[in-house]
Order: structure tokens, then sequence, then C-alpha cells
């Protein structure tokens, strides 16, 4: 059988969730499958480790797709045109986006309807795209994954698809992500936290992310505690982020906020692994894969009782309303000052991590696949 996969998210240094969602099941999925022939489209020059086993043929299919022009011109011309020609006999496309112009059987991974949920958070052009194609993408597809049980709910509801179209198929963390030792803790809070404990937060900066609320709240806890806790933010600026710059420079205690900017898998492990607590206050999340990654380091999370972060986070986090600031300061000052409270939610992330697996998620997305050349 001849596969082709939407794989213009393969970035080299700029992986993020749905990004790693390819990277780590096409990876796995290749190699176990070497009866089978991949056709990976990328949209820009591409790195050749993302061309992981000897039955992959990477093509490159300009133009760079990152704006709805462009979304339109790749999607309904160039991907039909490319399925024509490699006789194509599966297209599967991890990122949300499908052609309405090809009959291929189609496997489509949605990740999160965030921007339905917060349309303000995007940008005009890319909203009306998204608001009128991906219910079309949703009904034209022969399957439909996604990677969180909310967001199979989200799905169902919003756009009408019966619930025996989705599977679940869950994100995992890197094998990077693991407990440090005391001396590798010790390490990273003298390179990012001047020697100091301190709070995590990992991801693309943008309003959804709720960076200024998470700040509000590391001030007010600053305030009571007067520790040299400190917070570390890892992430690149991604949009709409003038209001966390602005904190940035005028905020109280800015000089306990260390700002990082993106790393990559090796160094951020090693970060999230040292930190006192992952605070991941975002508005909404699809999964929330920073989460996961906090807990197989036994690190304890703090997180939105919104959407499908309590179903990633378990018995080993604390749930905060995101909008209230005094909720998220709260929790902070709760989980440093109670140690049996700390201890208890690390004693329950190794448990809680045993659902999550890239080994049993490649192989649930390859289930899923062939259910549409079934059909």
């Amino acid at each position: 059988m001849r596969i082709a996969v939407n794989t213009r998210l393969l970035l080299k240094g700029k992986l993020e969730g749905i990004g790693w969602f390819t990277h780590q099941t096409l990876e796995r999925m290749v190699r176990r499958h070497p009866e089978h022939e991949f056709i990976f489209f990328f949209d820009r020059p591409y790195d050749p480790s993302f061309v992981f086993a000897t039955n992959v043929t990477p093509v490159v299919l300009p133009p760079q797709a990152r704006h709805p022009i462009l979304f339109y011109l790749w999607f309904e011309w160039g991907i039909p045109y490319m399925l024509r020609k490699y006789k194509a006999d599966l297209f599967l496309s991890p990122d949300g986006y499908l052609s309405l112009s090809t009959k291929v059987p189609t496997c489509l991974v949605i990740h999160d309807l965030a921007f339905e949920h917060y349309p303000k958070h995007v940008v005009a052009s890319h909203r009306m795209y998204w608001r009128h194609y991906s219910p079309l993408f949703a009904k034209r597809a022969d399957r439909i994954v996604t990677v969180s049980n909310f967001s199979k709910k989200d799905i169902t509801e919003h756009y009408g698809i019966a619930p025996d179209k989705i599977d679940v198929v869950h994100n995992g963390a890197h094998a990077e992500y693991k407990p440090l030792g005391w001396e590798g803790k010790e390490a990273v809070k003298s390179k990012y936290a001047d020697g100091c404990e301190y709070f995590v937060f990992a991801g693309a900066l943008h309003p959804r992310k709720n960076i200024v609320n998470l700040l509000k709240a590391f001030i007010a806890f600053k305030k009571r505690q007067r520790s040299n806790m400190k917070l570390v933010i890892v992430g690149r600026l991604a949009w709409k982020y003038d209001e966390v710059l602005e904190m940035k420079e005028e905020m109280p205690f800015k000089e306990d906020v260390k700002w990082v900017g993106y790393m990559d898998v090796a160094e951020l492990s090693k970060v999230i692994g040292g930190a006192y607590a992952m605070v991941y206050a975002s508005l909404f999340e699809g999964f929330g894969i920073p989460i996961l990654e906090a807990l197989e380091c036994n690190v304890p999370v703090i997180v939105s009782n919104t959407s499908s972060m309590p179903e990633v986070a378990g018995d080993a986090g604390l749930l905060v309303d995101p909008t209230n600031v005094q909720d998220i300061a709260d929790k902070m000052q709760m989980l440093y000052k109670d140690e049996a409270l700390r201890a208890k939610l690390v004693a329950a992330a190794p448990e809680q991590v045993k659902k999550f697996d890239w080994d049993k998620s490649a192989d649930l997305l390859w289930d899923s696949m062939m259910k549409c050349v079934k059909q």
C-alpha cells in the first residue's frame, strides 16, 4: 500500500504539539510497516532526519502553506495532484487540514477546536478559514483521530460527527523526559534560576496560554511568601504577545522571572525535570503535552480545570480556574507550603503516565488509518 502523509509541520528545531505528534507516531509507524511505502509531503526543504526509514519518499510541494490562501492552494490543488501522481491508496493529515478535492481515503487528525472557543485569540483571516473549512473537513474525512476524550466530545458536539467515526489517540512524552537526580536538579537550578527552586511553564506564548494571569499569580504568590522562588518560562513568542512583553518589563519581581525562549528536547527535559512544580494554567488544550512531560519527570502540576487538562493530569495535579488569578496563586502557595501534598502528587505521577505512550499511540493511529481503507 502507498500512504501519503502531510508532513508540513515537521520543522527542524520548531517542533511543538502537532509537530511532535506527527514525528513520534510516524517514526514508529514507518519502521513497523516496511512492507508499505510512505510519501511525505513537505511544503519547504526538509531536514534529512525526518526521513525515518528507507520506505519513506520525501517530496517538497510548494508553496509554503502558512496563510489561508496558501492553505487552499496547497490542499485543494497541490495535494490532489500529488495523490494522483503517486497513486496513493490513503492520505493521512495530522494537522487538522485535508483536501476536499480528492476521493482518496483520508484519515484526519484534529487536535482541538480552540479557535471555536477562543476566536479572538486567532487572527481574523485564519479564524474565517478554519470556521468555514473545519466542519467540511470533519465531514469529508473517512476517519477522524483526536488526542483526548474531551476533544472527541467537542468535535461531536460542534460538528455533528458521529462518535463512532472518531478514534482517540493520546499524545505521549519524549523518552528524554525522566526524573532528575539531586545533582542534576542543582545544576539546572544554578543555570536557570540563580540556584533557587522554581515553578516552570513551557509552551508557545500566545493568549490562549494565559501567561498574563500566570505572571499576575506569581506576583501575588511572591507578595505573600517573600521567598526566593523563581518562575522559569520556556517558549517562543508566537502571536498577540504584546501584553506579555509589557508585563515582562514593568511587573514587580521581574528579576525572579526567567525567560529562556524555545529549547530543544534535551535541554527542556532538564529544565522541566528540575522544577519544583509546573504551572500550566492554559485557557484551553486539546491535550497539553507539557503536562505529561512534567509528570514523566515526577514533577507535580498545577493545571486548569478546563478542557482536556484534568484528563491528562489525573491525581498528580492540582486544578485551578485559569480566569481566577487568586486561585492560581492560592494553589502555588498551597503546593509551596505543604510538602506532604507535593509528595502525594509526585507519588501519583508514575501511575498516571502509564496511560500515555507513543508506541501505543502509533499502533492506534495505524488502526484508525486501516479503517479508512476497509470501509
